[in-house]
């Protein structure tokens, strides 16, 4: 009963918060508005012009006068962010209390590189971009992503914006201890970028560590340190595309002996249907795939197309982004 009257009193000291959304994001949304009572819906209006370019308009403007507001985006593809930074230009300066803006992946983090002269660091003009949202009422505007892709990057933002940074990897941890195997895990990286970036919140777990090396014009998934032998072995990284790195490490560590291989990653981009090569059906039985294939709901296009698929299973972020609305 004391508990009870505990979690009530913190509801009652949670800001209430008016979360508008875009269009692919409407699922997650109403994930997130039914983790708290606190957190009401709003609308927008994504229409268009005959010649394409976005006909917006935000409902209920006079009403979030005041009011703490937030957006939850997706930034697919190009053709969409424009409509959405319109909008996420727009809302701070209705007068709002505080702005938060929810990124859940920041798709051109992995293009955050100048080799040569002439690259262009996309990552870096996003994050410019992204600085420049208008100061509201309460301050400036803070900004929610999950396992940005290079470490670097969160130094990528101007001081105009206050990044949080969150990890989804307590999801796939509290996955883990509900596997009937819970005692016989082992984390694997695919490479060093990887252990680096995930390895202090998986201390508990024993630990495997691939890497690639080149061998000709080729470029070869090794075994690098640990031992997989008789293990259910989860292959953690931030992203997937096409999946190419995962499936030869998968290769590796089954011939190194797991018993088992599954995969973790928080952004499930699968370009191209990519996601088609991981299901069992398209598997050489599925004891030769991955046994559990897990991702969050950060691109809202792949987990409408994996829906029902095995193995993918997502977990999905609505709880830890209603807890960081509430920061």
């Amino acid at each position: 009963m004391e508990s009870s009257n505990g979690e009530a009193a913190m509801e009652k000291q949670r800001k209430d918060i008016h979360l508008f959304y875009c269009v692919e994001s409407e699922d997650l949304a109403r994930k997130v508005a039914a983790q708290s009572d606190c957190i009401q819906l709003q609308s927008i209006n994504w229409r268009s012009f005959d010649d394409g370019f976005p006909n917006l308009f935000i409902n209920n403007a006079q009403h979030i006068r005041g009011q703490h507001v937030a957006f939850l985006a997706s930034f697919s593809s190009p053709c969409v962010i424009f409509e959405q930074i319109s909008v996420i230009f727009a809302l701070p300066r209705l007068f709002v209390a505080s702005f938060t803006l929810v990124l859940p992946f920041f798709p051109t983090g992995s293009f955050e590189r100048m080799e040569e002269e002439g690259d262009v660091a996309t990552a870096f003009t996003m994050a410019r971009i992204l600085s420049n949202i208008p100061i509201s009422r309460g301050g400036p505007a803070s900004l929610v992503i999950y396992d940005i892709h290079a470490l670097q990057e969160r130094f990528y933002f101007g001081d105009h914006v206050l990044p949080c940074f969150e990890t989804g990897i307590p999801l796939l941890k509290q996955r883990l201890h509900q596997l009937p195997d819970a005692d016989n895990i082992c984390v694997a990286f695919p490479d060093d970028g990887a252990w680096k970036r995930f390895y202090k919140q998986l201390q508990h777990f024993p630990m495997v560590v691939c890497t690639k090396v080149r061998e000709g014009d080729k470029r070869i998934v090794r075994l690098k340190e640990g031992n997989p032998a008789g293990r259910h072995v989860v292959i953690v990284d931030d992203l997937v595309q096409s999946g190419g790195t995962l499936r030869e490490c998968q290769k590796v560590l089954a011939a190194h002996g797991a018993t088992m291989v599954s995969a973790y990653v928080t952004h499930a981009v699968f370009p191209k249907q990519s996601w088609e090569r991981f299901t069992h059906e398209n598997s050489e039985g599925s004891d030769k795939g991955f046994a559990y294939f897990w991702v969050t709901d950060s691109c809202p296009l792949t987990v409408k197309a994996i829906a029902g698929r095995a193995p993918f299973e997502v977990l999905s972020l609505a709880g830890s982004i209603a807890d960081a609305l509430h920061i």
